[in-house]
């Protein structure tokens, strides 16, 4: 995701000079201005000879109907990754933020509060995912034939919890097949977490007998199933029609779609979802998110844990010129709250 061109010091601060005076304001920025703010006493020539170069790397693009310039994606990547200042939050915005967070007991409330939290300070939407479930371990497991193709799957895990799923098959199997994928799945996996199964299994394909590759495929689709329904996350989030009040992302088939996309939560998911297994903070810009329903946005996220185990992420969703030095910071402070407060729950 990163992108980190070679350009002098004096390019560096005249990009990081447009692109914070565009995060103001929203408009196109012109060399006279930039020339003026700099603080550098370059004359409007020289600042249109680097914003030419600038513009040839790719880092800031003229829209048609404006002289001036305004930042993309990969000049938003250089700032973020190299130019940006951060400056932590007070001492008392702190304290505020754990005051609101603090008077809650429930769980879910304090998940749907912290989204809330994130969204007023911020005005953007804010999105927290829901925890996640812990390992979880096969301690015994049973096939039973079903009509139609149909098998009943029942699982004991962790701590004798019993879990009874019905999957479709390729084809009808005998009790007597099923048993004998019952005991190799028993013999072999008993004790393992459910998200290491398939992989063991595909592993040792070419270990098996053909007459038993097609329960060993049988053994992939559960497994597949079982980890898909055992991971399962949702999240909640607050905020979004602070979204319209953004002039670039006030074009009406754009916010319908990103309202769409949040309805339906499979994109931001897939977006979580990396974060997830990320370290640390991760920012996507505009088209870097993969989806095009974001490609105006920018999603700042971080990982909150419990008891020092990631179990899920929160952030911000907001335009590209979003002040990025201020919404980091609240989204850190935000995801050490939620999972210490969690932890201590």
């Amino acid at each position: 995701m990163s992108y980190d061109p070679i350009i002098n010091d004096r390019a560096q601060s005249l990009l990081k000079t447009l692109i914070e005076r565009y995060i103001q304001d929203g408009q196109p920025v012109g060399s006279r201005a930039l020339s003026r703010e700099s603080g550098m006493k370059l004359s409007p020539a020289t600042v249109r000879n680097v914003m030419a170069d600038l513009e040839d790397l790719g880092l800031v693009k003229a829209p048609h109907t404006s002289a001036g310039r305004v930042p993309t994606v990969r000049g938003y990547r250089l700032f973020v990754d190299n130019l940006l200042t951060v400056r932590p939050l007070r001492g008392n915005v702190v304290e505020r933020f754990r005051d609101e967070l603090h008077r809650l007991d429930d769980p879910e409330e304090l998940i749907d509060r912290a989204s809330n939290l994130l969204s007023s300070m911020t005005r953007m939407a804010g999105l927290v995912m829901l925890p996640r479930a812990g390992s979880v371990q096969l301690k015994h497991i049973e096939f039973l034939p079903l009509s139609g193709d149909r098998v009943l799957v029942i699982l004991v895990i962790n701590d004798q919890q019993v879990q009874n799923r019905v999957i479709h098959t390729d084809r009808a199997y005998t009790q007597s097949e099923l048993q004998q994928a019952a005991n190799y799945l028993n013999s072999e996996f008993a004790g393992r977490e459910l998200d290491s199964i398939r992989a063991r299994v595909l592993q040792h394909m070419e270990e098996i007998r053909d007459d038993m590759k097609q329960i060993m495929q049988l053994a992939v689709q559960l497994a597949d199933e079982v980890v898909q329904t055992s991971q399962t996350a949702d999240y909640v989030v607050h905020g979004e029609t602070n979204l319209m009040s953004y002039t670039e992302m006030a074009d009406m088939e754009r916010l319908r779609q990103l309202f769409e996309a949040l309805k339906t939560k499979q994109d931001i998911l897939h977006i979580l979802d990396k974060s997830i297994h990320a370290e640390g903070m991760q920012i996507f810009i505009g088209e870097e998110s993969g989806y095009d329903a974001f490609g105006e946005c920018s999603v700042v996220t971080s990982p909150y844990r419990v008891q020092d185990q990631v179990v899920g992420v929160l952030g911000v969703i907001g335009p590209t010129r979003m002040a990025y030095d201020r919404v980091i910071p609240v989204v850190d402070v935000t995801a050490k709250l939620l999972g210490s407060l969690l932890t201590s729950e």
